[in-house]
């Protein structure tokens, strides 16, 4: 996937202190690690990959 999108949001501040712990451990950007959650979250629901079509 290209990655020319950006998307900005807000987000409790706990939340975003176990993000960049999470990012830290996980050896990756929190950026990175946001994508990933999301990309995981969406997939398992069947908006995105091969059941796209399921969810719509």
């Amino acid at each position: 996937m290209s990655k020319t999108h950006p998307l900005g949001f807000r987000i409790e501040r706990e939340i975003k202190e176990a993000l960049v712990r999470a990012a830290k451990d996980d050896h990756r950007s929190v950026s990175s690690l946001v994508e990933l959650v999301i990309e995981r979250w969406l997939k398992e629901r069947g908006y995105l990959g091969e059941d796209k079509n399921r969810a719509a």
